[in-house]
């Protein structure tokens, strides 16, 4: 029978409906029993004050911090109440501070990041090139492009990576006649071929899993060719069975594209450094014909439902991050030599858990 801890912590977690509905509640209140935290869900509409004690806020409030930062009122009021609320209880753990999340709500913002990112470049390791569109005039998009290398075939992505459905709406374009079908703001990339096949990193602070997923099948410029609409949970999830993910049959070469894991945990280490998520996640791609690695996406809060043990290994994570931030109380931030901030996020080594002898059933958040 399972021995619980005497409960000495609280998490205070809050998700949209939608999100919740898909969260095994009876085995996270299980494992956070376990870790001697108990577990509370948090109401947005009410004063956070008045809700009892929290030691952990663990949200999932993307969509609602998108809607603020786009001029919803209503959003606005939430995010600054709960903003209030955090200054006003600085020894709270907050997974994952809001300013770090605001971050992966632009796709033109994290794809600067990663462009400039020095230790990639040496590793084969990159992001493909990509330009903004503020405007409708296609001469200044088609100038724009060239002035970023941004070529043909691209990928059209709006800009705010959360927030609505469209945000995972994205278009396949062929040539610069299919620009008129940008609605800006949104992001173009130049189109990597990469025979098909998704990786989908998860990462639960030094823990990672990597999924295979399909993926788009190659593509060319063409003159002829109109725009492909599509949606990445119509092509990339994993039982998707979409045409888009055939390839054709003069794509199927002999050549076999293998993960180089190094590179993975090189994107992971610089993942941690410059935007310090304990819950996040990112999409790669592998050339076809350079075998270079390419990040095409960053997620707040991934769905983990293929996360080996999520469950345990989030409780792991939670409970030493508390107690780095526990310690920094005495240690003023200092912890051998290296600085902490408010996330207390350090590198002791990655984990992967894919390669665990144990193999335990599969639970996740499942939180897309």
């Amino acid at each position: 029978m399972e021995s619980y801890k005497l409960y000495s912590k609280t998490i205070g977690i809050w998700m949209s409906d939608k999100k919740s509905q898909k969260l095994n509640w009876k085995e996270l209140i299980s494992a956070c029993g376990l870790h001697g935290y108990n577990l509370i869900k948090l109401d947005l509409e009410k004063p956070l004050e008045e809700q009892g004690r929290i030691d952990v806020f663990l949200h999932k409030l993307t969509d609602i911090i998108a809607a603020a930062d786009q001029g919803d009122s209503k959003a606005s009021t939430i995010i600054n109440q709960v903003e209030q609320y955090l200054s006003n209880h600085p020894n709270i753990t907050v997974i994952d501070p809001l300013d770090n999340v605001r971050i992966l709500l632009n796709r033109y913002c994290y794809y600067s990041i990663l462009q400039d990112e020095p230790s990639f470049h040496k590793q084969g390791i990159f992001t493909p090139s990509f330009a903004e569109f503020t405007t409708n005039n296609i001469e200044m998009n088609i100038e724009i492009m060239r002035h970023r290398g941004v070529k043909f075939p691209i990928i059209c992505k709006p800009t705010i990576a959360h927030g609505s459905k469209s945000a995972h709406d994205m278009i396949v374009i062929f040539n610069e006649k299919g620009l008129h079908v940008c609605k800006p703001p949104c992001v173009v990339q130049t189109f990597v071929n990469h025979n098909a096949v998704l990786h989908k990193v998860f990462l639960i602070g030094d823990r990672y899993h990597i999924s295979e997923r399909p993926s788009l099948k190659n593509f060319y410029a063409s003159e002829d060719l109109e725009p492909i609409f599509y949606s990445t949970g119509e092509v990339c999830k994993a039982d998707s069975q979409s045409t888009l993910s055939i390839l054709d049959p003069h794509d199927k070469a002999d050549i076999t594209m293998t993960l180089n894991e190094d590179k993975i945990r090189t994107v992971i280490r610089a993942l941690r450094k410059k935007i310090r998520l304990l819950l996040a996640g990112f999409d790669v791609v592998i050339d076809n014909i350079t075998g270079s690695h390419a990040v095409i996406d960053i997620n707040v809060y991934p769905g983990y439902d293929s996360f080996p043990n999520f469950f345990e290994h989030f409780l792991d994570s939670i409970d030493e991050v508390v107690s780095r931030k526990v310690d920094n109380v005495y240690t003023n931030g200092e912890h051998n030599g290296v600085h902490d901030d408010n996330c207390g996020y350090k590198m002791n080594g990655l984990i992967n858990v894919g390669l665990d002898p144990i193999k335990y059933g599969v639970t996740g958040m499942n939180i897309n």
